[in-house]
């Protein structure tokens, strides 16, 4: 996809008040860590041997005395729409900005992805960015998923939903039963607008409010609104079920807005939060709690396990974390898969790829796209 294809959505989200900018991509400054290997190499050169599992995740899983991580049957098809988006924040693991108009899947791939997608038994597309719906083809690839009888996922900054070209995506989505997963580091403005860019909040709630004005975070089945929260800082996220009884309260005693429910989501150290740890010196002591957090009931639930990651590109990943490492899926023939060339008996039953950066997926009550696999702070 060309900068002119994508030329009215680009003259819009380069406009300052399209989105908060808390900081520059990786890619747009040129930094070392743009490249995927680079952070590896960051996150392999800290010592770790001191700790209980000496920074190994492969022994980690082992331990469990399941030798390695394998994946089942696909119950979940994740696609990443693109890199493009209209906010940089701090932490963000894809480095996505409106910066990042090459990476964004064709026409072409997102028929692949429905072609491979009736090939599985996946009851979940979940899609993914940068901002989604900035693809031009997302809307396209809704319906499609629709028509086919599958729960479709947005993953939604909730900024993007205030840009003029978006004004009527919460009326689209509610129309056709799409859950709207919501990223929101707190029900605090200053927290939120430390991590995503000053206004932020501001916005976010603005977007929460139209949600709710079309039917979401009431309580419909057929229009659920989940918020997913992150830490703002190098520490783990607190307890699920507590956090989600908290935010309702202040969410709607201060600003009137309701969500159905809440998903944490551990910091995981690669691209944008990984510069921030390494300017903070706060690496090794963040990498250090998450070997040292590692909980080994959560690796049954790891999403990994029932999801398969599509890139901009059509390259087939375990997870959105190992796609943005360049970590790319080995099918059980050893080879890296594309999704033109999607075979679902060659991917069922795979060794899963792994790194150090896993230990965020297993920390303390565990993290997923889905939230904590293990609702508990011991």
């Amino acid at each position: 996809m060309t900068e002119l294809d994508l030329q009215p959505i680009l003259d819009e989200i380069r406009h300052p008040e399209s989105g908060p900018r808390q900081t520059k991509t990786l890619q747009s400054r040129r930094s070392p860590l743009a490249t995927p290997s680079q952070q590896i190499a960051a996150l392999e050169k800290v010592s770790l041997g001191h700790t209980c599992l000496g920074g190994d995740f492969s022994a980690a899983i082992a331990k469990c005395g399941s030798g390695a991580l394998v994946s089942g049957a696909i119950e979940i098809f994740q696609i990443n729409l693109c890199k493009l988006c209209n906010m940089t924040c701090r932490h963000c693991h894809v480095d996505a900005g409106p910066d990042r108009w090459r990476e964004v899947m064709s026409q072409e791939t997102v028929d692949a992805c429905l072609a491979a997608l009736d090939r599985t038994g996946a009851h979940t597309v979940d899609l993914t960015g940068g901002a989604p719906e900035l693809n031009p083809n997302f809307r396209y690839l809704v319906d499609e998923c629709v028509a086919r009888g599958k729960h479709v996922i947005d993953r939604c900054n909730l900024t993007v939903l205030l840009l003029q070209r978006h004004l009527d995506l919460p009326e689209f989505l509610a129309d056709r039963g799409v859950e709207v997963v919501c990223s929101l580091p707190h029900h605090r403005r200053r927290n939120t607008d430390a991590q995503r860019g000053e206004g932020t909040f501001e916005k976010s709630v603005r977007a929460l409010e139209r949600l709710n004005g079309v039917g979401y975070g009431n309580g419909d089945p057929k229009r659920v609104l989940t918020l997913m929260v992150n830490p703002v800082g190098a520490q783990l996220t607190g307890v699920q079920c507590a956090m989600e009884c908290e935010w309702k309260r202040e969410l709607e005693r201060n600003y009137g807005v309701t969500f159905d429910r809440l998903i944490t989501l551990n910091n995981m150290p690669i691209a944008r939060f990984l510069e921030c740890l390494e300017a903070n010196d706060g690496l090794e002591s963040y990498l250090e709690l998450l070997v040292n957090s590692y909980n080994p009931t959560t690796v049954q639930g790891l999403m990994c396990r029932n999801t398969l990651s599509v890139s901009w590109d059509g390259r087939i990943f375990d997870c959105d974390f190992n796609q943005m490492l360049d970590l790319e899926s080995r099918g059980l023939d050893g080879l890296s898969a594309w999704i033109e060339d999607f075979n679902p008996k060659n991917v069922e039953g795979r060794e899963i790829v792994t790194g150090r950066h896993c230990f965020g997926c297993t920390a303390g009550g565990g993290s997923s796209c889905g939230g904590a696999l293990h609702d508990t702070t011991d």
